[in-house]
C-alpha cells in the first residue's frame, strides 16, 4: 500500500494494513477501520481520507493490486481512523460507455455500503457530472458507529397485517409547516416527528409508513427546484442527514433511530418506502458519484442496442440491475441493515416491478431478488408491500411474485374514485373492491390481506383535491403543466378549486367521507395519505415531488378547521381496529376477522336484487357473521334512494345507523351504544351517501347463523 506523494503525508500505513473483503463497506473496528468495495474491473482503487466535506486536499491512499485486492473486492485497513471520519472513494479504469465501462478517476465516489452520506455546502446538481467532479464539491461519505447506541430493548412489532392501519407520510412535510408547534430547530426532522406521534395515536393509525429516508440528490429537480419527495437515491444504507437535528451523520442515525424506538413505544410500526428500482445518477449525461464510477456494467442495465446508453424502467434515466448477483446482494443487505440495525418493521417497495426483470430487461417468473428478499431469514418477520408495476408497463398486480408480498391495490383507488364520482359502469368492481378483490387475489388463494387498498397516495392528488379539481394544476413546478397524470378520476363538484359556496363544501366534505369510508370498511390493509383526514390540500398539483413548502407541508391548522372529517376518521379507525366500538361485537376482534367470517348478500334498492348493470350507481350488501350483522349501503347516484333494509330474525337486536355520510358531524358516524334506532323496513340514504347499519345478536337470541 502507497500513499500518493503529491499528497502531504502525516501518516504512513505499514503491513498488516490489508484489511479484508468481507465486510463491506468502512466497519469500525476498535483500532481502526476495515474498508471494502466492489470494482471488479477497476485497474486501480483509491481511498480519501478528508479533514471534513468541504476539504479540497484530502489524504490519498493507493491500494495495492497485490495485497489490497480479493477476487473483486478492493479493501484496507485504516488504523486510526474513528467514526465521524469523511472518506471517498476513487477508481481508475478505462472510459469506454460502448463497453458499458464508464471509470472516471477525476470524480470523489461516496461508498456503495457507507452508513452516512455528507453533502457540501457547494453541492450542486449539473448536466454530464461536472458538479460532482470537483472534490470539494463533491458528496461524501462518513464512519459511522453503530453499537454505541442504546435500543433499550426496542424490537419490530411485528403486528398482522389483518390488524393494520397504514398512515403515509413524509418525514419533513410532516412538521416543517410554522403550525405544526415543533421548535424551528427541529421542524422537519426526525426530532420533529417524535413530537407529533401523539396524533398520530389519536387518529388510530397503527403504521407509519415513511416516503424515503435514505440520503437521496435534493437537487435532482428543474431549475432551482428541490428534489421533496426523495426518489433519487444516493445510498442505499445511509439515512438523509437533512432530516436530522443533529449535525453530522451519526447524528442522523442515531435520531433516525430515537424516531423508530419512540413510535414503536407508541405501539406504531415503521415501514420505508424504498428504492431499488435506479439511482440518482440519472442517465448517461447524469453525474457520477458512486455505482457509475466503481461497477457500471453490473450495477445497471443497459439498453440491448447501445451498452453506453440505460435501459429505462424507472422513467429516471437508468435502472439497476436488481438480479446480477452484485446487485442482488447490495438489496439485501441493505434491508437486512434497516431491519437489524435500525429496527424497522417493513419495506414499500417502488416501482417494485422493476425487480422482476433480469439483465436485459425482461420479466422473468421467479426474480431471484424477490425470492432472496422473501426467504431471507433476517428479513421473516418484516412487511413486504409491493408497488406492483413500474414506468414501462410491466403491471404485476394480482400477479406479484412471491407468497409473502403485499401489493397496493391501483386499481382500488381508481374503481372507488370511479364510483364515488358517479361514473356509469362501476356497480360491479366496487362490489369486488370492498371484498379484498377476489377479481384480482382469489385465484391465487391468498388472503385478504394481500391487497393495500388505497384512494390516495403520495402521488396524484390529495383526497380534497379529488373532489375540487378536474384537471391538474401543475404550473408550479416549472414544466409547463406537462408533468403529472392526466388521468385523476376526480370531480370538482361544480367549481374548480376553492369555493365559499356552502352548498358545494358540503358536499366537497360529503365525497370525502365517502371514499374513507369505503376504504376503512373495506376487506383488506387500508392506507391513509397525511393529511387527507383532515382535507389537506395542494391547490391542485399532482406531481408536488419538487415542492418543498407549505403547498406539500401538513397544514396543521386544517386539524380544528376540518374537526369533523377528522372525527368521521377516527371513528371508522377504531371501529376496524376494535369492531366492538363502533358495530357492537361482543368480542374485541378487527373489522377484518369480523367479515372474514360473514355471509354476504347482495342486494340494491330491492332486497335480493342487485342492479349490476351500466346504469347502476348503487349497491348494497348484507353481512351475516356469528354475532352481529351490517348492512352497507352505497349510493353513488345525485338523488336519495329508499333501500329496503333485510329483516332481523327474532331476539335480534334492531338496526343501528352507525354511519351515514350525508348528515353533518357529529351525526355522520356513532357508537354502537349510541347510535339511533332505524325502526322502519326501508332506509332513505342521501344523495352520494355511504350508510352503514348494524345489529347484534343478544345471548338469548335464535340460532347463530344467518336468518332463514
Amino acid at each position: 500500500m502507497a500513499i500518493q506523494a503529491a499528497i502531504p503525508v502525516t501518516e504512513t500505513f505499514a503491513p498488516p494494513a490489508w484489511g479484508s473483503s468481507h465486510p463491506i463497506g468502512a466497519v469500525l473496528t476498535a483500532d481502526g477501520v476495515n474498508l471494502a468495495v466492489y470494482a471488479k474491473r477497476a485497474t486501480g482503487v483509491d481511498v480519501l481520507l478528508f479533514a471534513d466535506v468541504d476539504d479540497d486536499a484530502p489524504r490519498v491512499i493507493e491500494l495495492d493490486r497485490a495485497t489490497n485486492r480479493t477476487g473483486p473486492y478492493w479493501h484496507a485497513f485504516l488504523p486510526g481512523v474513528e467514526s465521524g471520519q469523511v472518506y471517498g472513494l476513487r477508481a481508475h479504469g478505462p472510459f469506454a460507455p460502448e463497453h458499458g465501462l464508464r471509470f472516471a478517476p477525476d470524480r470523489v465516489l461516496i461508498d456503495p455500503y457507507g452508513r452516512g452520506v455528507a453533502v457540501p455546502a457547494g453541492y450542486t446538481r449539473a448536466p454530464g457530472g461536472s458538479a460532482a467532479s470537483g472534490v470539494a464539491t463533491a458528496m461524501k461519505s462518513v464512519v459511522v458507529d453503530l453499537g454505541r447506541y442504546d435500543w433499550e430493548g426496542d424490537a419490530p412489532l411485528n403486528r398482522s397485517f389483518g390488524d393494520t392501519v397504514i398512515y403515509e407520510a413524509h418525514v419533513r412535510g410532516f412538521t416543517a409547516h410554522p403550525g405544526s408547534g415543533v421548535a424551528p430547530e427541529r421542524a422537519g426532522t426526525f426530532a420533529g416527528f417524535v413530537e407529533r406521534i401523539p396524533y398520530l395515536v389519536s387518529l388510530g393509525v397503527t403504521a407509519v409508513e415513511l416516503l424515503p429516508v435514505f440520503a437521496f440528490d435534493a437537487r435532482d429537480a428543474p431549475g432551482d427546484r428541490p428534489n421533496y419527495w426523495g426518489y433519487q437515491p444516493v445510498s442505499l444504507f445511509a439515512p438523509h442527514a437533512a432530516y436530522s437535528s443533529r449535525p453530522g451523520a451519526q447524528g442522523a442515525v442515531d435520531e433516525f433511530r430515537d424516531l423508530v424506538k419512540a413510535l414503536h413505544r407508541a405501539g406504531l410500526e415503521v415501514i420505508l418506502d424504498v428504492v431499488y428500482n435506479h439511482t440518482a445518477e440519472g442517465g448517461p449525461d447524469g453525474p457520477t458519484f458512486c455505482f457509475r464510477g466503481l461497477a457500471n456494467e453490473e450495477y445497471y442495465i443497459a439498453d440491448g442496442g447501445d451498452r453506453s446508453r440505460y435501459a429505462d424502467f424507472s422513467g429516471t434515466g437508468n435502472t439497476l440491475n436488481a438480479n446480477e448477483p452484485v446487485v442482488r446482494r447490495l438489496i439485501l443487505d441493505s434491508l437486512r441493515y434497516w431491519v437489524a440495525e435500525m429496527h424497522v418493521d417493513g419495506f414499500r417497495f417502488d416501482l417494485a416491478s422493476v425487480l422482476s426483470r433480469d439483465e436485459d430487461g425482461r420479466p422473468v417468473p421467479r426474480p431471484p431478488v424477490i425470492w432472496d428478499i422473501e426467504t431471507d431469514p433476517i428479513l421473516a418477520g418484516t412487511k413486504l408491500i409491493a408497488e406492483a408495476w413500474d414506468a414501462a408497463g410491466l403491471y404485476q398486480v394480482g400477479s406479484f411474485a412471491g407468497d409473502r408480498w403485499v401489493e397496493w391495490n391501483g386499481r382500488f383507488r381508481d374503481d372507488v374514485r370511479s364510483f364515488v364520482k358517479g361514473d356509469p359502469g362501476k356497480v360491479w368492481a366496487i362490489a369486488e373492491r370492498v371484498l379484498a378483490s377476489p377479481d384480482i387475489y382469489a385465484r391465487l388463494d391468498r388472503e385478504p390481506e394481500k391487497t393495500i387498498n388505497f384512494v390516495t397516495c403520495h402521488d396524484g392528488f390529495t383526497l380534497n383535491d379529488a373532489v375540487s379539481y378536474d384537471h391538474k394544476h401543475n404550473e408550479a413546478n416549472g414544466e409547463g403543466n406537462r408533468d403529472g397524470n392526466d388521468q385523476n378520476l376526480s370531480w370538482n363538484c361544480g367549481v374548480e378549486g376553492p369555493t365559499d359556496d356552502p352548498a358545494i363544501e358540503s358536499l366537497r366534505n360529503r365525497q370525502v367521507k365517502n371514499m374513507l369510508a369505503i376504504e376503512l370498511l373495506a376487506v383488506g390493509v387500508p392506507m391513509i395519505t397525511m393529511g387527507d383526514e383532515v382535507r389537506r390540500t395542494q391547490l391542485g398539483n399532482n406531481n408536488a415531488y419538487c415542492q418543498d413548502s407549505e403547498l406539500s407541508w401538513f397544514d396543521w391548522s386544517l386539524v380544528d378547521r376540518n374537526a369533523g372529517i377528522l372525527r368521521f376518521c377516527q371513528g371508522l379507525i377504531a371501529g376496524r381496529r376494535r369492531a366492538s366500538e363502533l358495530f357492537g361485537a361482543p368480542t374485541d376482534v378487527t373489522l377484518t376477522e369480523l367479515l372474514r367470517r360473514s355471509r354476504v348478500d347482495w342486494h340494491g334498492t330491492r332486497l335480493g336484487r342487485p342492479d349490476m348493470g351500466e346504469t347502476s350507481r348503487s349497491i348494497a350488501l348484507a353481512l351475516w357473521g356469528e354475532r352481529i350483522v351490517l348492512h352497507l349501503i352505497l349510493n353513488a347516484y345525485w338523488e336519495g334512494l329508499d333501500f329496503e333494509i333485510p329483516p332481523l330474525e327474532a331476539g335480534m337486536a334492531g338496526w343501528r345507523r352507525i354511519v351515514d355520510t350525508s348528515l353533518e358531524s357529529p351525526d355522520d358516524i356513532w357508537s354502537a351504544a349510541e347510535a339511533p334506532l332505524v325502526g322502519a323496513s326501508t332506509y332513505r340514504a342521501g344523495p352520494r351517501s355511504v350508510v352503514v347499519l348494524a345489529s347484534a345478536r343478544t345471548p338469548t337470541g335464535a340460532g347463530e347463523g344467518a336468518p332463514r
